[in-house]
């Protein structure tokens, strides 16, 4: 990947390559989501992927495991379909065990779910497919990290789920129609118009380490991990964000140990807005993250 050399980054700080990273013990909170029918989605949530309502009222509901809450939906009934523009491409859950992604998995085919794809990216097994107002999703479990190759699997590109083997794992259980206790969010993917200028952002203003450039694609994270991040120029080099009343992410959430790596960050940040237990930032694409303490 190279050195690095400095570069005026998309919020006017200068990046150099001493640029500070993010804490190796850095977690992901709720990615929060604008849908268009809300008693819809949360049916559709329950149903098809087994999450525990931890709220819900007229314009907002809380979804998760029934412990913590991985899911924001916000009801936006103007909100139309995604289109060519930035935004997210998909939101990864993160079950704890394979045998949880194998569980889940019975629970769409009992359901009758339809899926967009899956594959086995060796350090980490997935199925992909939309909810009802077309945001993505990913679910996903990792392997041990021991086993993950050298090149966290990203020069090789994935190769087919084995679904076989995945289902074997909890072959005669009784499908569940809810969730067990245990998962969280685990990585974003988002669209943008420039890789550059995403690096330039994500690693250089916020900190986080790249792990890998694919030339439309980039893939960023914390203490070695795969990825906290993905983002690409799946929908054409130059997009612009997102127009008002759309589909899709309004906002992602990273979970930082203690209030001074909070503050951190932000000294690192032009423009932010001051939230509870944190800040919220934006992209060149204006695709928003907030920083928040455990």
């Amino acid at each position: 990947m190279g050195k690095r050399s400095p570069a005026r980054d998309p919020n006017g700080m200068t990046a150099t390559p001493q640029t500070p990273t993010l804490p190796a013990t850095l977690t992901l909170g709720a990615v929060h989501l604008t849908v268009s029918d809300l008693d819809r989605s949360v049916a559709w949530y329950q149903r098809a992927l087994g999450f525990r309502v931890h709220a819900h009222d007229s314009a907002r509901a809380s979804l998760g495991d029934g412990a913590t809450v991985t899911l924001e939906l916000y009801e936006d009934p103007a909100a139309r379909p995604a289109g060519r523009h930035a935004g997210l491409y998909h939101y990864a859950l993160l079950y704890p065990t394979r045998e949880e992604l194998a569980r889940a998995a019975v629970r769409l085919s009992v359901t009758e779910t339809p899926i967009e794809g899956a594959s086995d990216h060796r350090t980490h097994e997935a199925i992909y497919l939309p909810d009802p107002d077309g945001n993505g999703i990913e679910l996903a479990a990792d392997r041990e990290k021991t086993a993950w190759p050298s090149d966290l699997g990203y020069s090789r590109g994935p190769a087919p789920l084995d679904f076989r083997a995945l289902l074997a794992t909890v072959e005669g259980e009784t499908p569940s129609p809810q969730l067990r206790e245990g998962l969280r969010m685990g990585h974003l993917h988002l669209h943008v118009g420039d890789v550059d200028r995403g690096l330039a952002f994500y690693r250089d203003v916020l900190g986080f380490e790249e792990q890998a450039n694919l030339g439309s694609a980039a893939f960023v994270s914390a203490g070695g991990y795969h990825h906290h991040l993905g983002f690409n120029v799946w929908r054409g080099p130059g997009v612009g964000p997102a127009p008002e009343h759309t589909v899709g992410l309004r906002h992602w959430t990273v979970v930082l140990p203690t209030a001074d790596d909070v503050a951190a960050v932000r000294a690192r940040v032009a423009d932010a807005d001051e939230i509870d237990g944190g800040f919220l930032t934006r992209d060149p694409w204006g695709t928003a993250v907030a920083f928040v303490t455990a």
